[in-house]
């Protein structure tokens, strides 16, 4: 009796997906801090300062992956991080620029002691400084942050009407930022022209019947060009209000970033 010879595939086996650069980094930081888990810095300008940045989240009713990445950030984050750590001796605050950062860093963690800081300047900069300096300071703000065992989530500035191409600039420096330092980037910018490669400016003509109230713009950059839209038609968290509300994509942007983080290095078990 002759049986037939089956020529049989190799076992796969799944295999475990790489881990992200800034993991390693961020946990050799992370090992240094000294406050308490769950605090959350928010430094920036009034795009971080803004009450339309990071606390909507607070009471959202997201879903699939972004339910999971809320429920693991509920679980860790202190609620005042939601709205209450708001203002300049927060570390936000309207209209000002990497050199106040570097002014009053050391200040906002000697107070706050925070365990991440999400860090956004540079719309501001745009028209006083130049990169290199912007490069250096945002540099020297970073690494006292992580000096003293605060995790950074970078965050690229939003474009800016007029002023693309030095936005561009600004962005790549941030990107080189988080490269030499190890740490996670929310490559805002990015995304905003990923999404709107050509009308994410709320200040286009075509927008003109949002004059009145600019921030109304179902686009990604309110009508002023400058910061991110707040249509209260697109207030949800739909595929379709991520492409038209640029503060809630700011939001989702950072709520995966820092439930990631929080997962990889904040509460990993050692």
């Amino acid at each position: 009796m002759r049986f037939a010879v089956l020529a049989l595939a190799p076992l796969l086996v799944a295999q475990p997906a790489a881990e992200p650069a800034w993991v390693a980094p961020m946990r050799d930081v992370h090992a240094k801090f000294t406050g308490t888990p769950g605090t959350l810095a928010l430094f920036g300008d009034s795009i971080t300062h803004s009450l339309a940045f990071w606390s909507p989240l607070d009471g959202a009713k997201l879903a699939g992956d972004d339910a999971q990445a809320l429920a693991v950030v509920r679980g860790h984050m202190k609620a005042d991080c939601w709205r209450k750590w708001r203002g300049g001796d927060y570390g936000n605050q309207s209209s000002m620029t990497i050199r106040w950062a570097d002014d009053n860093v050391e200040a906002w963690l000697k107070k706050l002691n925070p365990e991440a800081a999400v860090l956004m300047f540079g719309t501001n900069d745009l028209g006083q400084l130049d990169a290199k300096e912007y490069e250096a300071r945002t540099k020297a703000v970073v690494g006292r942050c992580l000096k003293n065992g605060t995790v950074v989530i970078l965050t690229t500035i939003p474009p800016r009407s007029g002023m693309l191409e030095k936005a561009k600039a600004f962005a790549d420096v941030q990107r080189r930022v988080a490269a030499v330092h190890g740490l996670p980037l929310i490559d805002y910018q990015a995304e905003i022209l990923r999404r709107r490669p050509t009308d994410w400016d709320g200040s286009l003509p075509q927008f003109k019947e949002y004059a009145a109230d600019g921030y109304q713009v179902p686009t990604l950059i309110a009508g002023d060009g400058v910061h991110p839209s707040n249509p209260a038609k697109h207030a949800d968290y739909s595929p379709a209000a991520l492409d038209r509300n640029g503060f809630q994509l700011r939001n989702v942007l950072t709520l995966r970033a820092y439930a990631e983080v929080i997962g990889r290095v904040l509460a990993a078990k050692k």
